[in-house]
């Protein structure tokens, strides 16, 4: 008898504290006057979503989308704002001063300093709206650009959800070589350096043993360092196609810096899922990509910014004239791309600061301003293959919401006026007028 008292007691307490919770259960319901629906590219209007938890609960029009019975809903008035999901940026280098683009910049700084740094860039990620990135590669040898993406995961710090690539693979003395020292003052060998198809195979598994979700290739020089061509190819086609065969073996993704047309072509032909610059793209290596489903991530406003105000970050007196010279060429390329239907994503490579510039650069090589938001949003998603969670607005994804003040599908210098920001339910950013949140 004592024993079947407890038990409805403790049935009874049970049934009374869900009661409480279910009453005392919160969702947010956001009006809007504009939606942008990135898996059609319409703009929607008169629109509500509401979020329960961290998820997208249903999205639809206001007349329909509403209170579901008793929970309590708190109300966020977007309207006269545009909403659209949170924004991916798909080349992201999260370590570090930002602003100091010097060649010797890395060696005067600490993995425990980068990550600190790291920890500071990342809030101007989530400022601007972008509520994912992909780090896309490093040379630090902690590994600092996994533990942020750890310690977002684990929610010790605050950050875009992220996805990483380990450092880079790189051959000895090319662009993703951070040693720049006097021969006599070398730094020891690093791991992520390999001159062989044979010990490609121990740098790829180095980074996977500490947990890269993306293997980053280097397979011709680049512009930011002062020692390597951008036109030369540096790993060889059998070495790259090396790293893919046993990146895919263990379910990783694989992207190639790839500046000139022989490294990008031989990068496609390797198996790489996506290439990151592609400047000097010609209409063979289009063809390529075309063919073999390979993403390009163009990020075009980088070199046009160094290029134009000149040396704005202790950049390289040498790397500042690579950037002059190849800055003419990303429009020719861009047009292969665009010709050739080549997939493309949003990607920065700068600081995140200048991440609204990004944008217009698309728009003026040719995309329209809605497939400028849905490289950032939608496609961007489907080349990290997230897109069952996050890049649109849809019932079940993750709750990643931002709006902007004015019409970006009609002016897209409206992505520099991110006045809301919600990663999964939480909202990180919200400055609107006093009356436009309520319970």
């Amino acid at each position: 008898m004592i024993y079947r008292a407890f038990l409805i007691l403790s049935l009874v307490i049970t049934a009374n504290l869900a009661s409480a919770a279910a009453a005392t259960k919160e969702l947010i319901l956001i009006k809007t006057s504009r939606l942008i629906d990135a898996r059609t590219g319409k703009l929607l209007t008169d629109q509500a979503i509401l979020i329960d938890g961290n998820k997208i609960a249903a999205v639809g029009p206001s007349s329909r989308v509403g209170q579901h019975g008793s929970d309590t809903v708190r109300v966020v008035d977007l309207s006269g704002l545009t909403v659209l999901p949170g924004l991916i940026d798909c080349h992201a280098h999260v370590l570090g001063n930002l602003k100091d683009l010097s060649a010797s910049g890395p060696l005067r700084m600490s993995s425990p300093q980068g990550a600190l740094w790291g920890v500071h860039n990342l809030q101007s990620w989530l400022d601007h709206g972008f509520t994912t990135l992909r780090d896309a590669g490093e040379s630090d040898l902690a590994y600092g650009q996994l533990a942020l993406r750890d310690s977002i995961r684990a929610g010790l710090i605050k950050g875009p959800r992220m996805v990483s690539a380990g450092n880079y693979v790189s051959v000895t003395g090319g662009h993703g070589d951070a040693d720049v020292l006097a021969a006599d003052q070398a730094l020891a060998r690093r791991p992520n350096l390999t001159d062989s198809v044979d010990d490609i195979s121990a740098a790829v598994r180095h980074d996977i043993k500490y947990g890269a979700d993306w293997i980053k290739v280097i397979a011709t020089g680049g512009i930011s360092d002062p020692i390597s061509d951008f036109n030369v190819q540096e790993l060889s086609e059998e070495q790259m196609r090396r790293a893919v065969e046993v990146a895919h073996r263990a379910h990783k993704l694989v992207m190639a810096h790839a500046e000139g047309a022989d490294g990008i072509k031989a990068a496609v032909r390797a198996g790489v899922d996506s290439i990151e610059h592609g400047t000097l793209l010609d209409e063979e290596g289009a063809t390529l990509m075309e063919k073999q489903g390979t993403w390009l991530v163009s990020t075009l406003s980088v070199i046009q910014r160094y290029a134009a105000i000149g040396n704005p970050s202790g950049l390289d007196p040498v790397a500042l004239e690579k950037s002059r010279m190849i800055v003419k060429y990303q429009s020719d390329a861009f047009q292969h791309a665009l010709k050739h239907h080549i997939r493309i994503a949003f990607g920065l490579d700068d600081d995140p600061d200048f991440l609204p510039k990004e944008f217009p650069a698309m728009v003026k090589g040719g995309l329209t301003p809605i497939e400028a938001l849905q490289a950032a949003t939608i496609h961007a998603s489907e080349l990290l293959r997230l897109s069952d969670e996050i890049g649109s607005i849809e019932a079940g994804k993750f709750a990643d919401i931002i709006a902007v003040s004015g019409d970006p599908t009609q002016d897209i210098s409206a992505m520099e006026n991110v006045v809301f920001v919600m990663k999964r339910g939480e909202i990180i950013k919200q400055q609107l007028p006093a009356d436009k949140s309520h319970p």
